[in-house]
């Protein structure tokens, strides 16, 4: 009979956890919306195993530059856990730049390698910026995802996936120059 009453109460302290967890999901509309919107990434959507978006990512430096947001990943439609990104970064750099990112995963293997707890990217890749004249260094071990020069250009180019990933960005706002080296180091806590 005791046993079984620890059986019951322990299970009770369970759901609160899961509910916290859930509570958490935050409403990525509005970003996402951004991304769906634009004729480049519109069909990785359909065609993806799943992403991970960043709705702000903050950058700024001065020689010494460091970058940091937070985010939350996919797969099958639904929020399947919450991921950070940091970056630290020296080099030739002034200014400060907030920017939305998203990564999508091309198959499954993509989908883990990157929801293993410990991901990193390194800086000699560049993702596709999908706002007219703007470039950001991420990198996905030293090969480049693609290249844009912004939907109103009328001169968009396509990216395609690089060891199963495409990355893409959304300026907000800000400048920042930079020949800097650094990569993006990410979290993953699943739900």
């Amino acid at each position: 009979m005791n046993i079984a009453r620890i059986l019951f109460f322990s299970s009770l302290l369970l759901i609160p956890v899961g509910g916290v967890r859930a509570a958490n999901v935050e409403d990525y509309s509005a970003t996402l919306k951004i991304f769906k919107d634009d004729p480049v990434t519109r069909s990785y959507f359909e065609n993806a195993y799943g992403y991970a978006v960043f709705p702000k990512i903050g950058k700024g430096g001065a020689v010494l530059g460091a970058a940091f947001g937070k985010g939350q990943v996919y797969h099958g439609g639904r929020v399947t856990g919450f991921c950070r990104v940091f970056q630290l970064s020296i080099g030739l750099q002034l200014g400060g730049q907030a920017f939305s990112e998203i990564i999508f995963f091309q198959d499954k293997r993509a989908y883990d390698e990157f929801t293993s707890g410990s991901f990193e990217l390194d800086a000699r890749a560049s993702a596709v910026a999908i706002t007219a004249g703007a470039q950001v260094q991420t990198g996905t071990t030293g090969t480049t995802a693609g290249t844009s020069l912004g939907p109103g250009t009328g001169k968009q180019l396509t990216a395609h996936y690089v060891k199963g990933m495409a990355i893409f960005v959304h300026i907000k706002g800000g400048l920042m120059y930079e020949a800097a080296i650094g990569g993006q180091k990410f979290g993953f806590d699943p739900i």
